[in-house]
């Protein structure tokens, strides 16, 4: 199972359709549960980062396998992905991934994460992010798999 948590909503409806794609083509291989908090309305950073944290706290278990997504994390490739994917659910097959909000995670998420991803040193949008991070989950069990997608 994948459960994935984010800050923020999805607000527009081309993003929701791509989302909704890529919910229909991992239905195949696995469950997914998106979990969307809200953002936090905190002017200062470190509040907006603790207040988020502690939302995202509270939507974990003890024994959830959790990834985050981190500008700081490691970058890998699609293949490189998916190999450290396949060895964290031999640890434990639910993962879990954390998107945060616009400043990032507070220390108390990253410090619960059992690994740490970078996508690139690039700033993305959430939104969008969302969308990416969904399809290289996707990518990941068509390689797995063998499967005629990933070139």
């Amino acid at each position: 199972m994948i459960k994935l948590i984010c800050v923020g909503k999805i607000k527009e409806k081309y993003l929701n359709d791509a989302i909704n794609e890529y919910r229909k083509r991992l239905s195949k291989y696995t469950k997914l549960d998106i979990i969307e908090l809200p953002d936090s309305s905190y002017n200062e950073i470190d509040k907006v980062k603790n207040m988020e944290g502690k939302l995202i706290l509270k939507h974990l278990k003890e024994n959830d396998n959790v990834i985050v997504l981190d500008i700081n994390g490691q970058e890998l490739s699609s293949v490189e992905l998916t190999d450290k994917l396949c060895s964290q659910e031999v640890i434990n097959s639910n993962l879990t991934f954390i998107i945060g909000g616009s400043y990032g995670l507070s220390d108390e998420v990253k410090k619960r994460a059992n690994y740490s991803i970078s996508f690139s040193k690039l700033t993305f949008p959430h939104q969008l992010f969302r969308v990416m991070l969904l399809e290289q989950i996707y990518r990941t069990y068509k390689i797995r798999n063998n499967e005629n997608y990933h070139k």
